[in-house]
């Protein structure tokens, strides 16, 4: 059976660089869902010095299978192991913009691009259709979505994103961030911002993007949309649709950080706000779609979390790799992660 080797994407975080490694096994594993070949035997080695995920395939990688894994969240590069040679194997990630659209901000208590990356590729694989996301837009939704990085990993992808957080000082950093990449890249959009409101109540205020990587996609209108409302998650379900989202993915606060204003007893208790807010997003997330959220387990058990996500109709996965995301940011985090469907 063929066997590849992984060389991980470095990472100038050194505490996630350390924990890399074993997110991407079970990152890894957890890609078998949407795979045509089976992955097994998944190990970390050592190369010349050099370490490595190796794993075993069941046949050779197909160009479906290629498309998958290329955008594992920490792959820096693909090889064939035969004997002690190593082959390179093509990869091409979906990447609709330049990299730095991730690593331009920088700023404390930023989520680490490559742990963003990695909740949004195992919350797309927990929908209905796990192996079609790479060619079809979908609807990202981030309802604590602080300076972005949700955002903005969903504009790489070439989806739509649209972003809550009640913070203005986030919404202004960020508004000014993104109108600023998007005219020194020379992208097409329209950017507006302006208030928002339902009916008739001021609820806080709003940034609509409509753009193109592309010329004439975007006289065609081909075009993405990227929505910022600066608004309190609780009224979630108030300003989309219900069924308007196909992924709901989100870094949950991790101490006393909240995103509500409109429970004061919310204000320092993340669990009291995801018991809240968990059954607002559900009602925007289509059926067949899935919810991805990590969080601070010193602030919250599992156990507690999933009966909140269990509690509001979802089916959340378990065992296997879903049991190994843990690890450490810092001394008083240690951020998991945990996925759920809403039944189609």
């Amino acid at each position: 059976m063929p066997e590849y080797v992984i060389l991980n994407l470095p990472s100038a975080n050194r505490v996630y660089a350390a924990s890399s490694p074993a997110l991407l096994r079970a990152e890894l594993a957890a890609f078998g869902a949407g795979l045509d070949a089976d992955v097994t035997a998944i190990e970390e080695i050592e190369l010349g010095g050099v370490g490595y995920v190796k794993f075993t395939s069941t046949e050779p990688l197909g160009e479906r299978d290629l498309t998958l894994l290329s955008n594992l969240s920490s792959l820096y590069a693909l090889f064939e192991l035969t004997g002690d040679l190593l082959r390179p194997v093509p990869v091409h990630p979906l990447a609709a913009a330049d990299s730095d659209l991730l690593t331009i901000q920088k700023y404390p208590g930023k989520t680490n691009e490559q742990f963003t990356k990695l909740l949004l590729n195992l919350t797309l694989l927990a929908t209905a259709h796990p192996a079609d996301w790479p060619n079809r837009p979908l609807h990202v939704l981030d309802p604590l979505c602080g300076r972005g990085t949700t955002l903005n990993q969903a504009m790489m992808y070439g989806f739509d994103a649209t972003g809550l957080d009640v913070d203005g000082r986030d919404f202004e950093a960020y508004e000014q961030f993104v109108k600023t990449w998007l005219r020194t890249k020379r992208v097409k959009h329209t950017a507006e911002s302006g208030q928002l409101r339902r009916n008739k109540v001021r609820l806080g205020r709003r940034l609509d993007v409509e753009y193109a990587f592309g010329k004439d996609d975007y006289k065609a209108g081909r075009t993405r949309k990227l929505s910022y409302l600066n608004a309190d998650t609780l009224t979630t379900d108030e300003v989309l649709r219900p069924s308007s989202v196909d992924l709901v993915v989100t870094d949950a606060p991790y101490g006393v950080q909240h995103g509500s204003h409109r429970e004061a007893d919310l204000a320092r208790s993340p669990r009291d706000l995801l018991a809240a807010a968990v059954p607002v997003w559900t009602r925007v997330l289509r059926p067949g779609g899935a919810l991805g959220i990590s969080w601070n387990t010193h602030v919250l058990p599992r156990a507690d979390l999933v009966t909140i996500l269990e509690r509001a109709g979802l089916e959340v996965r378990s065992g296997g790799p879903y049991d190994d995301f843990a690890h450490r940011v810092d001394q008083a985090i240690v951020r998991d992660l945990v996925v759920a469907s809403k039944p189609g």
